[in-house]
Parts: C-alpha cells; structure tokens; sequence
C-alpha cells in the first residue's frame, strides 16, 4: 500500500511502432478507452507520450531517417501516480522495449576468464 503523500509513477500504455511515411506521426486507435473523469488528462498524457518516445528516438536511432508511426491502443491512468512525467517516461520505455525487440539484445561483454594458477 502507498501513501498518498509519497510520489510514485503508474503509465500503462500499449502501443505499436508501424512503417510509415518520412518522419513521425502519432495516432489514437478508435478502439482506445478511458474513465470519463480521466478524459481532461488525456491531452497532456498523450503529448508527454510522445515527447518521450521522441526523445529516445532521438539518442537512440540515429543513422537512419525515421518513417514510423506510433499508434495508442490502450492506456491507463492511476488517480494518484499517474502524471505528465509517467507517460513521458513511458514513452520512452515503449521506444527502447520496440528497439530490444527489433534488433534483439545487446552483445554482453565477454567474461574474462581465471588465469591458471
């Protein structure tokens, strides 16, 4: 259990990184849904979501031109935890889990081996 004074982060999105055309586009899928009370938050959600899902583009993907669409299929939003911040770091997650599944994990250093005694 939380306590309500102690901040803490909840953004739980689900999201699909599709080919597009040249640059970046970000879409919300008709089939996504949210409590009404939520609904005045959403804006400010969805563009953290994306400020965060470009910046990583931007550290991360830097050889080639993006052609990507991102589209929302599903969010959800904590009355307490969830914030700006949360989805721009959500965003940013979704980026690099997109990534680990496209170009698999990164090499692991090699382990150095004991030296015969």
């Amino acid at each position: 259990m939380r306590q309500t004074s102690c901040l803490s982060d909840v953004a739980i999105v689900v999201v699909d990184f599709e080919p597009w055309e040249e640059g970046f586009t970000f879409e919300v899928a008709d089939s996504v849904t949210v409590e009404d009370h939520f609904r005045h938050q959403l804006p400010g959600f969805h563009a953290a979501l994306v400020e965060g899902i470009r910046e990583e583009l931007a550290e991360k993907v830097t050889d080639v031109p993006l052609a990507l669409a991102v589209v929302l299929r599903g969010i959800r939003v904590h009355e307490t935890d969830s914030r700006d911040e949360s989805f721009r770091m959500a965003g940013r997650v979704a980026v690099r889990e997109a990534l680990l599944r496209l170009n698999g994990p990164p090499p692991r250093p090699e382990r150095r081996r004991a030296r015969p005694s």
